[in-house]
C-alpha cells in the first residue's frame, strides 16, 4: 500500500491587520518551520501535529508512505496569492512526482480547513480540487481538519473522509491524524467510497462559547458521539466554524460518512436538529477589560493564579499579539500581573542592546493597530526565544519567538517576543524564569487554548475584551461575501 502524505495549515482571518506570506511559513511559532521531502517525517514526529498521528499508524502497518511537503503559519489575514501558489504547486508537484515513480492509493493531507486566499476564498477545496484532478477519482483522500474549519460543499466532494479534532483547546491532534489515516487504509482496503451527507448550519457561535471543555459545546461533542455509533455510520465530523472569513462557506458544517446514504443523511440530520435546538446555549461574551482587571486584583492572593484571557488579541485566532488594551489597563490599576505576550521585536530588541538589569524606555506594542503604551521598565531576563513546548496541546512542539525579554513595570511583569505564538503553554514563562503557578495573576493573549495547560493551575479564569481584531462578537465586523440567511450570532 503506497500513500502520500502533505500538509498545509492556515486559519485566515479576513479582517486581520496584516496578510500571510509565504516568509510566515518559514518560521516557526509553536510549530515546525516549512519542510518537503524526506525530512518531513523526521520534523513531524515528535510534534503534537496531526501528521505525527497519522505516521504513527502508517508505519506500525507497512505502509509505504511518500513525503510531500508540510507547513503552518500563525493565523493572521489572508495567505498571499504568491504564497498560496507557491506552496501548492510545491506539493502538486511532488505528488505527480510520486505518481510517475509508481501508482498511488491514497493520499493524506492534514489542513486547517479555514484557510483564506487572496485570490481562493476557499482555500483547502481549491487545494483539494487540484489535488484530486492530479490522481484521479480512484484514489483515496482523507483529511484531518482542526474544528475551527469553515467547511464547504466542495470540501466534502473531494475527500473520501474529513475528521476534524474533537476537543477545543486541541488536545486530540495526533488522535485525528491517526483516525484520518486509519480511515484512509480502510477506504483503500474496501475499495470503495463511503456515501456522505454535508450540512451547513444557520448560525455561528463565538470563539469564546466553542471550548468543549464546558457547556454547551461539551454537550453537543457528547451527542455527536452518541450519534456516530449508530449503526452503518464511519464518520460523524463536526466544525465550529471560524467567524472571520468574509466567504459563503464561513460557519458551522457537519460531514457524516456512512455505508449508505440514509445512515448519512439520517446522522446528519439528527446532530443538525440538536444544534438548531440548542442555539440559545450559545449566547454569552467577554468581561469589559476595566471590569476584568478589577475583579482578578480582588481575587488574587489566594494561592493560585487568576487568569485573564485577552481574547480579541488572541494570535491563534488572527490577532497579532500586540494590542496594548489589558496591558494599559493592568498598569493603571498596579496589579500584580505577569502578561504573555507583547509581540514587538523593536522593543525586545532594546532591552537586549541595554541588558539584564538596566533601565530602559520603550514604545511598546501597538504595531499593528498603533496604540503602544510608552513604558519604563526594567529588563529582568533576555532569551534567545527558544524553547519546547511541554503542554497536553503543543508537547513536543518547537518554538522560536526570536530575541526575547521579560521586564517590569512596576508590579506588572510582560514576556516581550519577537514573534507571535498565543500564550497556550507554561513553558514560554518558564523559559524566562517564570513559574506560572507561583503568580497573582497571568495575563494571557488567547481565548480558549489556554484553558489546557492554564486552567489546571487557575483558582479562576476570566474572559476579557480589550481592543483587538478577534472580536468576541464576529456580527459586528463588516462582512461583505456571506451566504444569505446565516445569523452571525446565536439568536441574531
Amino acid at each position: 500500500m503506497r500513500i502520500a502524505i502533505g500538509g498545509f495549515l492556515h486559519e485566515s482571518h479576513s479582517f486581520a491587520p496584516r496578510a500571510t506570506g509565504w516568509a510566515e511559513f518559514l518560521t516557526a511559532g509553536g510549530f515546525p518551520a516549512y519542510v518537503r521531502g524526506p525530512a518531513m517525517f523526521d520534523v513531524l514526529l515528535p510534534t503534537s501535529a496531526p501528521s505525527a498521528g497519522a505516521l504513527a499508524v502508517a508505519e506500525p502497518r507497512g505502509v509505504d508512505l511518500v513525503p510531500l511537503s508540510w507547513c503552518f503559519a500563525n493565523p493572521a489575514g489572508p495567505v498571499t496569492a504568491e504564497a498560496f501558489e507557491r506552496i501548492s504547486a510545491c506539493l502538486v508537484a511532488d505528488l505527480a512526482d510520486a505518481l510517475d515513480a509508481a501508482p498511488l492509493d491514497g493520499v493524506y493531507l492534514d489542513l486547517h480547513g479555514a484557510m483564506v486566499a487572496e485570490h481562493f476564498p476557499d482555500a483547502e477545496g481549491e487545494l483539494l480540487r487540484r489535488v484530486r484532478a492530479v490522481v484521479g477519482e480512484d484514489v483515496a483522500i482523507t483529511i484531518s481538519l482542526d474544528p475551527h474549519a469553515n467547511v464547504t460543499a466542495l470540501m466534502a466532494e473531494k475527500a473520501d473522509a474529513i475528521v476534524p479534532f474533537r476537543t477545543y483547546p486541541h488536545v486530540d491532534m495526533k488522535a485525528a491524524g491517526a483516525r484520518a489515516m486509519e480511515l484512509l487504509i480502510a477506504r483503500i482496503e474496501r475499495g470503495n467510497p463511503w456515501r456522505r451527507a454535508f450540512r451547513q448550519l444557520d448560525y455561528w457561535t463565538p470563539l469564546t462559547m466553542q471550548c468543549t471543555m464546558v457547556s454547551p459545546m461539551a454537550d453537543v461533542l457528547t451527542e455527536r458521539a452518541r450519534l456516530a455509533a449508530g449503526n452503518g455510520i464511519v464518520e460523524l465530523g463536526f466544525c465550529f466554524g471560524f467567524p472571520y472569513a468574509d466567504f459563503p462557506g464561513c460557519g458551522m458544517a457537519i460531514t457524516c460518512y456512512a455505508e449508505d446514504q440514509s445512515q448519512a443523511d439520517a446522522a446528519a440530520d439528527a446532530l443538525k436538529a440538536y444544534l438548531d435546538a440548542h442555539e440559545a446555549d450559545f449566547s454569552g461574551g467577554a468581561m469589559p477589560v476595566q471590569e476584568g482587571v478589577a475583579r482578578a486584583i480582588a481575587a488574587s492572593g489566594q494561592g493560585k493564579p487568576i487568569v485573564l484571557a485577552d481574547t480579541q488579541d488572541n494570535p491563534g485566532g488572527g490577532g497579532h499579539g500586540d494590542t496594548t488594551g489589558l496591558l494599559a489597563e493592568l498598569i493603571r490599576q498596579n496589579a500584580p500581573a505577569t502578561l504573555g505576550m507583547i509581540n514587538d521585536a523593536e522593543s525586545a530588541e532594546a532591552c537586549h542592546a541595554a541588558g539584564e538589569g538596566s533601565e530602559v524606555a520603550l514604545k511598546l506594542g501597538g504595531k499593528s493597530d498603533g496604540v503602544p503604551v510608552h513604558v519604563q521598565a526594567k529588563v529582568l531576563k533576555l532569551t534567545d526565544g527558544r524553547f519546547t513546548c511541554t503542554g497536553p496541546m503543543s508537547a513536543g512542539n518547537p518554538a522560536d519567538l526570536g530575541p526575547s525579554a521579560l521586564i517590569g513595570i512596576g508590579p506588572v511583569k510582560v514576556l516581550v517576543v519577537s514573534r507571535k505564538m498565543q500564550a497556550l503553554d507554561q513553558a514560554m514563562f518558564r523559559h524566562a524564569g517564570i513559574e506560572p503557578a507561583a503568580e497573582q495573576i497571568l495575563a494571557l493573549k488567547s481565548s480558549v487554548h489556554f484553558r489546557a495547560d492554564f486552567q489546571p493551575i487557575a483558582q479562576e479564569v476570566i474572559v476579557v475584551a480589550a481592543p483587538g481584531p478577534v472580536v468576541a462578537d464576529p456580527s459586528s465586523l463588516p462582512f461583505n461575501n456571506l451566504r444569505e440567511g446565516v445569523r452571525r450570532r446565536p439568536l441574531g
